[in-house]
């Protein structure tokens, strides 16, 4: 797992064994979470009121529950600035993904979005389940495959074809793809018959974060708000590992869409392209 030739936090390129272990087929969907909550009543960490201790010196008309949501701008823009195209919506959520006014019951088989970790866990523990490690779900995400660069091969879209839901067109502001979440399975299966283990949703695995692979140090987040990968934490907010990329990876933006490739989210994070799936083991 993990590779040399990409960015930082993906070094170094070595070997793990795992033991035998199961994944689901694909992310957690919105019918399938809509039915952990109608029989256990939870409600999400972006449904929870915000205590103001948590966050220092923010503006407190911020402080209310809500979600950030992936809004495109009106042409190009910095792409060091994520606050261009992202945004703070007071009652975001899982069933109101872009806020007040919009919901899933037309999408029952898209990814759930807006997970953070423990509405992830306490997902997998009504359903009997556990989050994968980082390494259970690289070594699934390559569906047999060693040594090339993508999940299904050396070239991104063999023949043309568009092997995952990541961003196709101009990022942040053209969208000639979905633009958006899409059902799971829209895409080829990989190797070993699993969906969307690139692209789509980023998902949330149970390994905290750490700036490579052979470190034991965590990151701090920078004063843009952005984790800074290669920094030894400071924060007690608990950042881990997601993989896998999004409808938001573009190659001149986010080069993630590759099993080895890795990112960091806190716990507490709620966000339009994250979500997760379970495994189990045997």
């Amino acid at each position: 797992m993990g590779s040399d030739r990409h960015y930082p936090e993906e070094r170094s390129a070595h070997e793990r064994r795992v033991a035998a272990f199961a994944i689901e087929r694909h992310p957690v969907t919105n019918a399938q979470y809509a039915r952990f909550v109608t029989d256990t009543g939870y409600r999400t960490v972006a449904e929870e009121p915000v205590d103001p201790a948590d966050f220092p010196g923010a503006d407190p008309a911020q402080l209310v529950p809500g979600a950030l949501v992936f809004t495109a701008t009106d042409g190009p823009v910095d792409l060091g600035d994520w606050t261009r195209w992202w945004r703070w919506v007071p009652g975001a959520h899982w069933r109101a993904p872009a806020g007040p006014g919009s919901g899933v019951d037309h999408r029952p088989d898209h990814p759930v979005v807006h997970i953070a970790y423990r509405d992830a866990t306490e997902y997998a523990r009504w359903a009997d389940r556990r989050l994968p490690t980082e390494a259970e779900w690289e070594y699934a995400a390559w569906g047999g495959r060693t040594g090339t660069e993508y999940a299904w091969g050396s070239e991104l879209r063999p023949d043309g074809r568009v092997m995952a839901n990541t961003w196709q067109g101009r990022f942040p502001y053209v969208s000639t793809g979905w633009g958006s979440t899409s059902p799971v399975g829209t895409f080829p299966a990989n190797g070993f018959g699993l969906d969307d283990m690139i692209g789509n949703v980023w998902e949330r695995v149970s390994d905290v974060f750490v700036p490579r692979h052979d470190t034991g140090v965590g990151p701090v987040i920078d004063a843009d708000g952005r984790p800074d990968l290669l920094s030894p934490t400071t924060s007690p907010r608990v950042m881990r590992v997601t993989k896998g990329g999004s409808f938001l990876c573009a190659p001149e933006y986010c080069k993630r869409y590759r099993p080895a490739a890795r990112s960091a989210q806190s716990d507490d994070s709620a966000t339009a392209h994250l979500g997760f799936r379970c495994a189990a083991d045997l």
